[in-house]
């Protein structure tokens, strides 16, 4: 996180390095884009028949979701709440919590 303060009384806020961190950790299949990171079926859980995460992917979801919700608190606050309802999910995601964070 780079705090630029050469403007007298503003304080900008440069978090790039960071954001490319976050995806140069993740799967190359969240490389996608979405032109919002809160769809409409954001809040729809599978409650009838999921398919849990395999433990590694499911600890990669939880990277992933802990470093996007630093990055919503300090300088993208348009996906806060797409990452909070995904921090919701993270003891035990399965694959539709999965690829909701793909489109995040």
């Amino acid at each position: 996180m780079k705090l630029d303060y050469t403007e007298e009384g503003h304080v900008k806020i440069d978090m790039r390095d960071y954001v490319e961190e976050i995806l140069a950790e993740a799967p190359d299949d969240m490389s996608g884009e979405s032109a919002t990171p809160a769809a409409a079926h954001l809040f729809q859980v599978n409650n009838v028949d999921p398919v849990k995460l395999h433990e590694s992917l499911a600890q990669m979801y939880h990277h992933i979701v802990a470093k996007s919700l630093f990055l919503s608190k300090r300088g993208r606050p348009d996906i806060q709440t797409a990452v909070a309802f995904l921090s919701t999910r993270v003891k035990s995601p399965d694959e539709d919590d999965y690829k909701k964070l793909c489109v995040a």
